[in-house]
C-alpha cells in the first residue's frame, strides 16, 4: 500500500528540528500500572492492523515509500514506561512534551505510546502517531479503538490475533514494483484531455484558488517573533480547558460558530503579546491556517490525510473582545461564501505531482547521514527588529500560526477502567512557525494546546493566559448582553 503524494509529504519536509508526528497527552483519573495498558494494547492490535506497518523505501526513490508489515515487530518497542519523581502536573506534562521532540524510528512503525507515573492519583499517557499515517480526524478515530466507552472495558474486542508478517519486498521488487505503477500511471493518462480547455466551473475553481495565493504575496501579514527564524527541536506547553456550555452562551448572544468563537481568543491572545513585546501592530493583520476536515462519509475509518485549509486575516492589533468576534465571523462568512476551502482542495487535486526521485535526499533524515542534525544542534538566531532597518524582518508572505480544531468524544472515555479526564494536543511546528494551537473537544470539554519553539516565544504561558482573559470576557460579556435583554420592556 503506497503513500498518496499528501501522506507523503509529511515525510519529505521532516527534519531532525520539524518531527511530523501528531501527538496527543491523555490524562488519566487514578494510577495505572504499565503492564495493564501494554495488556490492553495488545489485546486492540487486530484491530489497529497499521500499526504493525512500517515503510520501506524505493531505491531511488522512483516512488512514494510503501508499507509493509514489520517481520521483526515488537510491542515492547511502542509502549514504554516512563517513572519520575513525585511531581506536580505540570512537571509532568512538560516530560510529556520533551519525551515528544525527537523523530520517530522509520525503522519500525511509526507510532509510540508512553505511559508517565509520578504525579498522585494521575497517569499520563503520550500517544505519536507520523503525521503520514494519520491526520486530526483519522486520529480520533484510531483513539475510539484503543479507549472504551464503558469503564468495565469488558475483556476486549472477540478477535482472535492470527497475524502473521508477510514476506518483506527486497529493494530489486519494491524498484520494479515502483517502475511497472510508473509506466502504467502514464499509459492510462489521456493527454488529450489533459491538454483540453477546463471547463467553466473548473476555470472559476482555478481563478478562486489563484486568488488565494495572490492574497499571500500582495497582501502580507505582521512577522510576529515567533516567525521571526526557523524552529528549532526544543518545545514547550501551555494549556488551558473550557466547558461547550460557555462555548454556547458567547454564540447565543453573539452568534458564530464554534471556529469563531475559537479564532476570536486565540488570535486577541496574540495579539496582547504582540503589544506586550513592543511589536508595531497599526494597520497590520494576522493570516491564520486552519486545517479542514475534507473527508466523506465514506472515507470515515480510513487513516491518512484528507485536508484542506483556509486562512483567515485577522486584526493583529488588540481590540474589544466582542468586536474581534465580529471581525472573525465576516472573515470566515467571507471565505465561506468565495468557497476559499473548495477552491484549495481542487487545486491541491489539480496540481501536478513532483516526482519522488527528486525528494530521494530526505530518505536520509533520521539517519546517522542526516544532513538536518546539524541545524537542529545549532539553529540560525532568531532576527530582532530592534536591529537596523536593513537588517530587521522581511515582509510575511505566509502565515503566521496555525490553528486547528480536532472534534472528538463528546461522552466519557476510558483506559482499563480509569477515566480520561483530559486531552490536550502537541501541532508540529515548522519552517518559521513557531507557535501553534491545537484545540481537542472531548466529553462537553474544549482543550486548548498552545505550543511553542522557546527561543522563538519565551513565555508561552502568557499566551495561554492572554487566552484564559479573552475567552472569560466574551463569557462575562455574554453573559450582561443576555440579562440586558431580558431586562428590555416587551412590545
Amino acid at each position: 500500500m503506497r503513500l498518496t503524494t499528501s501522506d507523503a509529504t509529511f515525510l519529505y519536509t521532516e527534519t531532525a528540528s520539524s518531527p511530523m508526528h501528531i501527538s496527543s497527552i491523555i490524562l488519566l483519573d487514578g494510577e495505572l500500572d504499565f503492564e495493564s495498558v501494554y495488556t490492553h494494547i495488545e489485546s486492540r492490535l487486530p484491530l489497529l492492523p497499521m500499526y504493525r506497518k512500517k515503510l520501506a523505501q524505493v531505491p531511488m526513490n522512483i516512488a512514494h515509500p510503501t508499507w509493509i508489515d514489520d517481520a521483526d515487530f515488537s510491542l515492547s518497542n511502542h509502549v514504554v514506561d516512563h517513572v519520575l519523581e513525585s511531581c506536580s502536573l505540570d512537571e509532568a506534562i512538560a516530560a510529556a512534551v520533551k519525551i515528544n521532540e525527537p523523530l520517530l524510528s522509520r525503522n519500525q512503525p511509526l507510532w509510540m505510546t508512553h505511559v508517565i507515573h509520578g504525579v498522585e492519583d494521575k497517569t499520563l499517557v503520550l500517544h505519536q502517531t507520523h503525521h503520514c499515517m494519520i491526520d486530526g480526524a483519522s486520529g480520533v478515530e484510531l483513539m475510539s479503538i484503543i479507549y472504551d466507552f464503558d469503564p468495565d472495558g469488558g475483556s476486549g474486542p472477540d478477535v482472535e490475533d492470527t497475524w502473521q508478517a508477510d514476506e518483506a519486498p527486497n529493494p530489486v521488487t519494491l524498484f520494479n514494483q515502483a517502475l511497472n505503477e510508473n509506466m502504467a500511471t502514464l499509459a492510462k493518462t489521456n493527454w488529450s484531455q489533459q491538454l483540453a480547455p477546463p471547463s467553466a466551473e473548473r476555470q472559476q475553481m482555478m481563478q478562486k484558488a489563484a486568488k488565494v495565493m495572490t492574497d499571500f504575496i500582495s497582501k502580507p501579514v505582521v512577522t510576529a517573533p515567533f516567525n521571526a527564524g526557523q524552529v528549532g527541536p526544543r518545545r514547550e506547553l501551555g494549556w488551558m480547558k473550557k466547558s461547550f456550555d460557555e462555548i454556547r452562551e458567547i454564540r447565543r448572544a453573539f452568534g458564530g460558530t464554534i471556529n469563531d468563537v475559537v479564532l476570536t481568543v486565540v488570535s486577541e491572545a496574540v495579539s496582547e503579546y504582540l503589544a506586550a513585546n513592543n511589536e508595531e501592530t497599526k494597520d497590520q493583520h494576522m493570516r491564520v491556517m486552519c486545517p479542514v476536515n475534507v473527508r466523506t462519509e465514506n472515507q470515515k475509518g480510513a487513516l491518512g490525510n484528507r485536508v484542506s485549509a483556509i486562512f483567515p486575516v485577522l486584526p493583529a492589533w488588540r481590540m474589544e473582545t466582542r468586536q474581534r468576534l465580529g471581525q472573525v465571523v465576516a472573515e470566515t462568512n467571507r471565505i465561506k461564501t468565495n468557497q476559499e476551502a473548495q477552491a484549495l482542495t481542487f487545486m491541491q487535486e489539480s496540481a501536478v505531482e513532483p516526482w519522488p526521485i527528486a525528494l530521494w535526499p530526505t530518505q536520509l533524515v533520521g539517519t546517522p547521514l542526516d544532513p538536518t542534525r546539524l541545524a537542529a544542534m545549532a539553529p540560525a538566531p532568531v532576527i530582532s527588529n530592534a536591529l537596523p532597518s536593513w537588517g530587521r524582518r522581511p515582509p510575511n508572505i505566509g502565515y503566521n500560526f496555525t490553528c486547528t480544531n480536532v472534534p472528538g468524544a463528546q461522552v466519557p472515555q476510558y483506559l482499563c477502567g480509569k477515566e480520561v479526564t483530559d486531552q490536550i494536543g502537541l501541532l508540529i511546528l515548522n519552517g518559521n512557525i513557531g507557535f501553534s494551537v491545537t484545540i481537542l473537544s472531548y466529553n462537553k470539554t474544549l482543550f486548548f494546546g498552545f505550543i511553542c519553539e522557546p527561543r522563538l516565544l519565551p513565555d508561552i504561558q502568557a499566551v495561554a493566559s492572554s487566552a484564559e482573559r479573552a475567552f472569560d470576557t466574551l463569557v462575562t460579556e455574554a453573559r450582561i448582553h443576555q440579562k440586558e435583554i431580558q431586562m428590555e420592556p416587551s412590545a
